[in-house]
């Protein structure tokens, strides 16, 4: 098997109708990976709220406010947020759980 090919299997990317999701190369960049596309609902921006709250505050801690001169500054500043919001941050819409507890607990429950 192609090295990466299906690594990402059951996992489904909610995005809009953007002309960037649509590209024929972002399409089958996520099919090799395994990615199930889910669209919002067309006119009802709510229903890709989760993202869209999750970008809010990965600006409102990572970026806003800052002057980067490159990508790679970029980078070094989402990266820690990344790993603290994925270990730490508690959801309510997962049970006050961690992102990470909540795929672990996901996983378990999947497999038994």
């Amino acid at each position: 098997m192609e090295e990466g090919k299906k690594v990402a299997k059951g996992l489904a990317l909610r995005m809009d109708y953007g002309c960037q999701y649509l590209a024929d190369r972002f399409l089958q960049q996520n099919r090799f990976w395994g990615i199930t596309p889910s669209f919002a609902f067309v006119s009802e921006p709510q229903t890709n709220g989760v993202v869209e709250r999750f970008f809010r505050t990965l600006k409102e801690q990572a970026i806003s406010g800052r002057i980067f001169n490159n990508l790679e500054e970029v980078r070094a500043a989402v990266a820690p947020f990344v790993v603290t919001y994925n270990e730490d941050w508690r959801l309510e819409k997962l049970g006050f759980l961690s992102p990470i507890e909540y795929r672990r607990t996901y996983l378990q429950q999947r497999a038994a």
